[in-house]
């Protein structure tokens, strides 16, 4: 059954709500900052809001699995990658302002449009499942908006930090579906561990070649030696 005002309550539904567009609003947050760290207090900040939706959905929906989802994304994205983000800033020298492919207000502008192209796109669920198309939004949303990151950063770290925000998107959309099973949503979490763990190393293999974490600097790879 899917899930609406009536079944769920008022306040249980403003508050699901609420918090995942505090999760949105963390992601037009990370396109607008310009310090490193800055960029991973932000992200913190997304992570722990993450965390609370699912402590609140597993209150909603009285599911131990989703409070089992919400220990692990408050531990893993809420503290230990922050933790070793910012390790990893301080160890490479790579703490201060952040290359942009594009400005502050066109990222900005770009993210404006991403969150109303996911809008249309998910309008087209009936409208009797109220509480999942407006879920849906905004995760599609944080999804869009992280891959507007990615793409519009040129540091390895905030590249990263927009995968991470991509993976909050998806976590959003099975938070907000009931019934999602907890096996799901534990195999996403390894796999993005796994991946932080490559991209770890790719940071300090960069690190050594070029001094630097510019992806640009790849570049230099491809080019033939004169």
């Amino acid at each position: 059954m899917i899930p609406t005002p009536d079944s769920f309550g008022q306040f249980d539904y403003d508050m699901a709500h609420l918090l995942e567009g505090t999760v949105l609003l963390f992601s037009f947050a990370l396109l607008y900052q310009r310090r490193l760290y800055a960029v991973i207090q932000t992200y913190t900040a997304q992570a722990l809001t993450v965390a609370a939706a699912c402590f609140w959905q597993a209150h909603v929906q009285h599911s131990a699995d989703l409070f089992a989802t919400g220990i692990v994304t408050l531990l893993a994205k809420g503290i230990g990658f922050p933790w070793a983000l910012t390790r990893i800033a301080a160890r490479t020298h790579a703490a201060g302002s952040v290359e942009m492919s594009f400005g502050v207000f066109p990222s900005l502008a770009l993210g404006l449009f991403l969150a109303c192209l996911a809008l249309l796109v998910v309008m087209r669920i009936p409208a009797g499942a109220a509480l999942t198309r407006e879920t849906l939004a905004m995760s599609l949303s944080v999804l869009l908006l992280g891959l507007a990151m990615m793409t519009t950063r040129s540091s390895a770290i905030t590249q990263t930090i927009g995968f991470l925000s991509v993976e909050n998107g998806l976590s959003l959309a099975a938070i907000g579906v009931p019934g999602m099973p907890i096996v799901v949503e534990l195999s996403v979490a390894f796999l993005v561990m796994v991946a932080f763990i490559v991209f770890g190393i790719f940071f300090f293999r960069i690190r050594a070649q070029f001094d630097s974490l510019e992806l640009h600097h790849l570049d230099r790879i491809t080019e033939a030696p004169e």
